[in-house]
């Protein structure tokens, strides 16, 4: 289920879906995309341990058949050996019963911040998980819903001024949102914000989570997150990542955000109704816009588009692959959905149990472990601030070819890609491209390969070429 909630970001409708979102920023008229309020500078330091890390994203309770924190750590190994580096727990709190969708309810209904769903295991359970990540060494975050809680959470009859009222002086689900099974958070109240402040703490202090996915980021006051950041960091250094897209998040709290309008491109280029030349302004404006150390969160496929959306495999067609080198070259931090890298085909039902169908024997997961090998090794593609600017290679056809080079420290890699589904002819006219590299995947035995700039070249339909030098 979908419904808009109008005029939170410059006036933009933003599509919703239940309990836990996907608000892509895109007009009302024509589904035009808008542009946002520029924020330049900001004094996050990210942990040293992000500089070129890569999400993977955990449905528990879809992941086996368990539904369990210690069937997730059965599987760490497989894991690991994907080479990510942050594990990202979709919420582990108690489920609310009371107006729950579903037989099982949704995970983004909290009923206690401070204890852990025992549908999922117990406390040791959890810890030992999050051990097990640390000892292999990936970090794990977990996913944090700010903006409402269960009807029945403790909260409800001991603080109800925690909650916001409707004209008629009731507490009220989140405004302009079909969350029915959630009441909305008042962050006008001093008491809540201390609350909710303390128990992202209690996490990170009692069980050494390394940070948080906040859900609909922007949908809680800016100031509550610059008062978080400080006190987490007290503790440890963390990662934060935003369900939103609003630069003004990564001034003091955020490390990174929501790549919306990259997905949004990305999607419309499929559909015929954007070309290449939209997805480098996306980049262009991300240089302009942005912090030069915010990371933007790109992905193809996350619980919300598994759910809502449709398959990956069919959102995207041909196109699927080269938009997973694109989120893996382009800047942004790249994100694995739970089963994509396995080529699930199941979309995950949200308030039942519904398994993942996990066929790793598909070449879709050889070409994940290849990326993020690449990106790991070559330090022009590592996150912000560490990694390289993109700069736009300009090409005789920018209607279908997106080129871009970023090179840093010695390390040069040279993306290109047909984005139609058509052959695209082209020549690059500068310099930029030219070079002698290493054709990915490496280590595949081909010759290394000369970019001139006076030579016309052909990609297929969808094709894309990568070349390396480090």
């Amino acid at each position: 289920m979908k419904n808009i909630l109008k005029s939170l970001l410059l006036g933009s409708a933003l599509a919703l879906t239940a309990c836990s979102t996907e608000i892509p920023e895109v007009a009302a008229d024509e589904g035009q995309l808008q542009r946002i309020k520029p924020v330049t500078t900001s004094t996050v330091t990210h942990p040293d341990w992000s500089r070129d890390a890569v999400i993977y994203q955990i449905n528990t309770r879809q992941y086996s058949e368990a539904g369990t924190f210690a069937a997730v750590e059965a599987d760490l190994d497989r894991i690991q050996s994907l080479g990510v580096d942050i594990l990202w727990l979709m919420p582990i709190h108690p489920i609310g019963e009371a107006k729950r969708k579903g037989s099982l309810g949704s995970p983004y209904a909290v009923k206690d911040f401070r204890k852990v769903n025992p549908e999922l295991g117990t406390e040791a359970d959890f810890r030992s998980l999050v051990d097990a990540a640390h000892a292999r060494g990936m970090k794990l975050i977990i996913d944090w819903v700010p903006n409402h809680s269960s009807w029945d959470n403790w909260m409800i009859t001991q603080h109800p001024d925690w909650y916001t009222r409707n004209a008629d002086g009731e507490m009220q689900h989140p405004p302009d949102t079909d969350w029915y099974d959630v009441a909305d958070l008042n962050y006008d109240n001093p008491d809540l914000r201390d609350y909710m402040r303390e128990s992202l703490a209690y996490w990170v202090e009692e069980f050494n989570i390394d940070g948080y996915r906040c859900d609909v980021a922007g949908m809680v006051p800016t100031n509550f997150w610059n008062t978080v950041r400080p006190r987490l960091d007290s503790v440890k250094p963390v990662f934060m990542l935003a369900e939103w897209q609003q630069p003004e998040l990564h001034e003091k709290a955020f490390d990174a955000s929501y790549a919306w309008r990259w997905k949004e491109i990305m999607q419309g280029i499929v559909k015929g109704e954007n070309t290449a030349a939209d997805l480098a302004g996306y980049y262009v404006d991300y240089k302009s816009d942005w912090p030069a150390n915010a990371m933007r969160m790109a992905y193809t496929d996350n619980h919300d588009q598994n759910t809502w959306d449709g398959l990956t495999q069919e959102i995207y067609g041909d196109a699927y692959e080269t938009a997973i080198v694109l989120q893996f070259t382009g800047e942004g931090i790249p994100l694995i959905y739970n089963g994509q890298e396995c080529d699930n085909r199941n979309r995950l039902e949200f308030f039942e149990k519904d398994e993942i169908e996990w066929r790793c024997d598909d070449a879709i997961g050889g070409l994940f472990s290849d990326l993020v090998e690449l990106k790991t090794a070559t330090p022009a593609l590592h996150n912000a601030p560490w990694g390289a600017r993109q700069v736009p290679i300009k090409t005789t056809n920018p209607e279908n070819i997106l080129s871009f080079v970023r090179e840093k420290d010695g390390s040069k890699i040279v993306v290109t890609a047909n984005l139609s589904d058509a052959p695209q002819t082209f020549e690059y006219l500068d310099g930029a491209a030219m070079g002698r590299y290493a054709m990915f995947p490496i280590g595949t035995g081909t010759a290394t390969e000369v970019l001139v700039t006076e030579d016309e070249t052909t990609l297929p339909p969808w094709g894309w070429s990568v070349h390396v030098r480090n």
